[in-house]
């Protein structure tokens, strides 16, 4: 059984993952922590639990999403895994940062690259990779269809979607991904957002306002 808890982070309130089974071994995803209290509180989360983070995942890679990687990174011993296309947001995310006067010292060691359709594993559970791009090129879920959840990051929120103004964004795109990779996901489905409360793919079919 998977625990699935998550902490907001810096001044864009982005959502941090981390998942866990019951024999301690977890996953991160999306380290957004910014400021070194927000690293605290990861720290201590993983000291308290009794957690060895063994993998460190990525949906997209916003400034927002890895403001922590480096940090995760280096504390952990791990190596990311993100899809190929957002690479080159993780390698300008830097730049971007000190466009919200928000410096900080980006990832730059190897990485690993996620295939949509593979999956990965935490123990003996297992998370379904979904490509969904549209609010960035290459983003992507993950989707455990045993417990009926998807970690969705930036593509669907709570009665709202991913923004598509950013470069590489594409509303069409993302309405359509949004349609057939997640809306075909069973409607108890629990969508936890890169941002904002959880929902459900029941709840967004029929409250959504961008896709009625």
């Amino acid at each position: 059984m998977i625990k699935v808890e998550f902490f907001t982070f810096s001044p864009f309130q982005e959502n941090t993952y981390v998942l866990s089974n019951e024999k301690g071994e977890a996953i991160i995803i999306d380290p957004g922590c910014y400021f070194s209290a927000e690293q605290d509180t990861i720290k201590n989360h993983v000291l308290r639990a009794g957690l060895t983070p063994v993998q460190l995942l990525l949906t997209h890679c916003h400034l927002d999403h890895v403001f922590g990687l480096r940090w995760a990174a280096e504390q952990y011993k791990l190596i990311p895994w993100l899809h190929p296309d957002e690479h080159p947001l993780l390698q300008r995310a830097p730049e971007s940062g000190l466009k919200f006067g928000l410096g900080f010292s980006g990832y730059t060691g190897p990485v690993n690259y996620l295939t949509p359709g593979e999956t990965i594993t935490l123990g003996t559970d297992t998370f379904t990779i979904i490509a969904a791009p549209g609010h960035s090129p290459g983003h992507v879920c993950f989707y455990c269809a045993a417990q009926h959840f998807v970690i969705g990051g930036d593509v669907l929120f709570r009665e709202s979607i991913g923004r598509t103004d950013l470069p590489g964004g594409n509303l069409d795109q993302l309405l359509n991904n949004i349609r057939t990779q997640l809306f075909t996901l069973p409607e108890e489905t629990v969508v936890y957002p890169g941002h904002g409360p959880s929902t459900t793919i029941g709840h967004e079919k029929k409250y959504n306002p961008y896709l009625q």
